[in-house]
């Protein structure tokens, strides 16, 4: 009888995996995961430019609307007249909210924050809707397209009860982004308008695998479901490093307006070192092409309100931003002006946003699920070495 091979077994074993601890100890890390491959997508590319399922942000934001964008994202192509019409027929027919989930929004105090509202909202939508059970591609969709028609309802809702004011039923005839701020502000709103934030919200749509996008991938990848998804998505861009930096840059034009000076604001605030909001991106280094999209059409509000000051500022900040730092503005840098010109308040801003980026999302959810792989990364440890333990008796 020949020899056990078992302890040659166990020490391969173990130095196949002393090895590998090795190799994760010298294997390249990188904070916040940047430049980091973490997955493949057909919705978006930044490469270059933006694109949307092969098609140029910058066309979209010219010659389509929020509805055809938003069809684009969630069905792979863009809308004929026809599947369009069934699209916002579609959308009508759900945009109504379940009598609990209004009463919700009455109960919550109004103090709370408007994307914690918004976040705990999408949360009870799911339990009254039809297939909230149901799995595969159709169920999701149906869900999705619901989520697009009932969370502008949730938003204005509540902007408009802070606000102290009633909510106004939903005009549907007037256009996905008329019937939005018909809604919020209880005015059917100017052409201009109603443009703008039919552009604001396509070019809000979707961005490949930012921050709130890949929180829903994981989730979606751990086979939990669409509404599970979207909310952890609402709740990482609460954030101020993500979504809640439009807010952030409306309160840095209101101080540089108090102060009077912009030129002497902006530059004390960068001696100082101050993180001035609304300025650079972790992907764009050479300038965020929506940016610059949307900051035509705050030119062209603020030239139709007479007042032009705060354009003034922001041009004289971002003079001094580019030049002292190399930093171009990003998005959130025109769209809080954009806001702030059509008479809207702060707290509106980031759930506007999730009126949009819902539809890409609900994209990525899809995408994930059909070809679904557990997102779980590694982690470098750099905690103590190992520790013999010492009983309770013997710490004292």
């Amino acid at each position: 009888m020949g020899r056990n091979p078992r302890p040659q077994h166990f020490l391969v074993v173990g130095l196949r995996r002393l090895v590998e601890t090795i190799d994760m100890a010298n294997e390249p890390y990188f904070p916040g995961l940047e430049g980091v491959i973490a997955g493949e997508t057909a919705i978006s590319s930044i490469e270059g430019e933006l694109r949307y399922r092969g098609y140029s942000v910058s066309e979209l934001a010219g010659s389509a609307t929020f509805l055809e964008v938003a069809s684009l994202l969630l069905h792979g192509e863009l809308p004929t007249s026809e599947t369009l019409a069934d699209f916002q027929s579609v959308l009508s027919e759900a945009a109504e909210l379940p009598d609990p989930v209004r009463t919700l929004l009455e109960e919550i105090p109004v103090h709370v924050d408007s994307m914690d509202v918004l976040r705990t909202g999408v949360s009870a939508l799911a339990q009254f809707d039809p297939q909230c059970d149901e799995e595969g591609r159709d169920a999701d969709l149906n869900k999705a397209t619901r989520l697009l028609a009932q969370i502008p309802l949730i938003v204005a809702a509540r902007y408009r009860m802070m606000q102290g004011y009633p909510p106004v039923e939903s005009k549907p005839e007037l256009g996905f982004a008329a019937n939005l701020l018909w809604m919020l502000t209880g005015k059917e709103p100017s052409l201009l308008h109603e443009r703008a934030m039919d552009v604001s919200l396509i070019l809000y749509a979707e961005h490949e695998f930012n921050a709130s996008t890949f929180a829903a991938r994981v989730v979606t990848s751990t086979g939990s479901d669409m509404y599970s998804a979207i909310t952890a998505a609402i709740g990482a861009l609460k954030g101020p490093l993500h979504g809640g930096a439009n807010e952030r840059v409306l309160e840095v034009l209101k101080e540089v307006q108090e102060m009077g000076d912009a030129e002497a604001w902006v530059r004390e605030a960068l001696a100082k070192k101050r993180r001035i909001m609304g300025f650079g991106h972790r992907v764009y280094k050479n300038g965020d092409p929506r940016a610059v999209i949307l900051r035509g059409y705050c030119r062209e509000l603020a030239e139709e309100s007479g007042d032009m000051e705060m354009e003034e500022i922001a041009d004289t900040i971002e003079r001094i931003v580019r030049t002292e730092k190399g930093l171009p503005p990003n998005l959130d840098w025109p769209s809080a002006r954009l806001y702030h010109a059509m008479g809207l308040e702060p707290e509106v801003f980031t759930p506007l946003f999730v009126v949009s980026r819902v539809v890409g999302w609900a994209a990525h959810v899809l995408e994930q699920s059909e070809s679904n792989r557990l997102i779980r990364p590694r982690s470098r440890y750099n905690g103590p070495a190992k520790r013999k333990f010492v009983p309770l008796a013997q710490r004292d």
